[in-house]
């Protein structure tokens, strides 16, 4: 079969095109899905991409979580379907309470784009299998609402529970609490992270390696990591 990945378009979106891009490459069918629909069009799986819904008014993902289609998101999240949160979209997963937590404004008060290490903490979700645990990865960033927080208590939770999925690595761009990068729930279908492994899939595109200028394409396993989710749940 070919896994159908929904991408959701909200206004203000500005990498939906990049995350069909990066699905399609991944051997995927990219589905293009719309905030104002309730329909998500029979996919296999989501992306809520990354850019500035609604403007970031209010908060950044506060209107976008309250979006028509969101209550269809939350209905396929609660039966199992492999959802990815970018950027944006990690923010709207936060403000619709499909992960935890809150994101706030850098610590230093600016805008940041940087080509950022990772540290894959859970590789037993739906967007993480074809990583190894603790694998570095190197993925752009792109954010000024990017501080993750929680309480202390909450915080112990998710590094209890295993539910951190990817940890900044180097350097903390944002003043994330504990360097946290990316969640999953506790089911690991829903994954949210700050960083856009969309703009990392294909060589010639990506960050800099050892190898090669632009050469890095640490981003793809998100997305052949889903596809095989889907696959084997089908099978």
């Amino acid at each position: 079969m070919t896994a159908r990945i929904g991408v959701i378009t909200f206004p203000g979106s500005l990498d939906d095109v990049d995350a069909q891009r990066a699905i399609r490459v991944a051997g995927a069918e990219p589905v293009a899905l719309w905030h104002g629909s309730h329909d998500l069009e029979g996919v296999d799986a989501l992306v809520l991409p990354g850019g500035f819904s609604y403007g970031d008014y209010l908060r950044a993902g506060a209107i976008a979580a309250l979006a028509p289609i969101m209550a269809e998101v939350k209905d396929a999240a609660a039966k199992g379907m492999p959802i990815l949160g970018i950027c944006n979209g990690f923010q709207m997963l936060v403000e619709a309470h499909l992960l935890p937590g809150g994101l706030i404004r850098n610590a230093h008060q600016q805008f940041i784009r940087r080509d950022q290490r990772l540290r894959v903490e859970n590789n037993d979700t739906a967007w993480t299998s074809d990583f190894a645990s603790r694998q570095e990865i190197v993925i752009p960033l792109k954010n000024a609402d990017g501080g993750y927080i929680a309480s202390e208590s909450e915080l112990d939770r998710l590094e209890g529970e295993g539910l951190v999925a990817f940890r900044y690595v180097g350097v903390n761009p944002n003043g994330s609490l504990r360097d946290i990068a990316g969640l999953t729930n506790e089911h690991g279908n829903v994954v949210g992270l700050m960083p856009h492994p969309e703009h990392a899939v294909e060589p010639g595109f990506g960050p800099d390696t050892a190898a090669a200028m632009r050469s890095g394409v640490d981003g793809l396993s998100f997305f052949t990591s889903a596809v095989a989710a889907v696959v084997g749940a089908a099978a």
